[in-house]
């Protein structure tokens, strides 16, 4: 895992593999380790930077200046200048496809292609809002993740047979869950409160002029496969993709899946 520091914060990133560069990012609540059966398929042909989101995985907590996706953005475009990455292509799952949207705004000359993975960028629906903010606060003012509120979340991230399919990732994720306290989980909360509380991005998608694909799970609970549609048809000449048995963590449950469609979709537009 390599740092890179902005405004005296550390940015955890991995950066794997040789060929066009491909940026990852991985869902709230997750980390890195989230792609690691892709980067296994792909650094053979790729180069894959995966940036670690504020207060996830190795990073420290968000830099007290950072109020929005679009500044996570530019810290990840800081990283890829620092790295001297001038062109890259976006794989985004949940809030990673947020913020790359974000970033494609940001940079549209230099992002080649973006994968849009269980993820929605217009506002949060009101009541899914209510909801994830009531959460957060909880989450903010206890300094913990509640036991309700563990059993309200982790069935959220998977497809409905998740506990029969794949127990230890269910597990693993109830653990790290139950385990979050302290000033990580504020600052956990804050970063929540940055993702749910996001700014409207449909009107921007409307305009791009790069290749996208939007792909989402069968199962997907909190990321429900008609908003990918909307996307879809927001994007004029985009591709859309639904991965059966999935639910919003598509990326490790249906890991052979999603790397042939990555595949498949990048190469053809990368490795011209």
């Amino acid at each position: 895992m390599n740092n890179f520091t902005i405004e005296n914060q550390n940015m955890a990133y991995l950066d794997e593999g040789q060929g066009p560069v491909l940026v990852f990012g991985h869902s709230y609540l997750w980390d890195s380790a989230m792609w690691q059966p892709q980067l296994e398929a792909l650094k053979s042909k790729y180069r894959c930077i995966v940036p670690e989101l504020w207060s996830h995985g190795q990073s420290d907590a968000a830099p007290s200046s950072m109020r929005t996706l679009k500044d996570y953005a530019q810290h990840v475009l800081a990283l890829l200048d620092h790295l001297g990455v001038e062109e890259f292509s976006i794989v985004g799952l949940s809030v990673g496809g947020m913020w790359g949207t974000e970033l494609v705004e940001l940079a549209p000359s230099r992002v080649k292609t973006l994968v849009l993975m269980d993820t929605f960028v217009g506002l949060e629906p009101e009541v899914a809002h209510a909801k994830y903010f009531s959460m957060l606060d909880t989450i903010a003012q206890t300094k913990m993740v509640p036991p309700p509120i563990v059993e309200a979340v982790v069935p959220l991230f998977f497809a409905n047979q998740a506990e029969q399919n794949s127990p230890a990732l269910v597990k693993g994720f109830t653990e790290f869950l139950s385990q979050l306290s302290g000033e990580h989980a504020e600052q956990v909360a804050r970063i929540g409160r940055i993702v749910f509380g996001r700014r409207d991005m449909i009107e921007s998608i409307e305009k791009f002029a790069l290749p996208v694909l939007v792909a989402v799970g069968q199962e997907d609970k909190p990321r429900p496969v008609l908003e990918s549609y909307l996307m879809h048809d927001c994007i004029s000449g985009s591709e859309l993709a639904v991965i059966p048995n999935a639910g919003h963590i598509s990326s490790l449950e249906q890991p052979e899946f999603v790397n042939e469609m990555l595949a498949s979709f990048l190469d053809k537009h990368l490795l011209v």
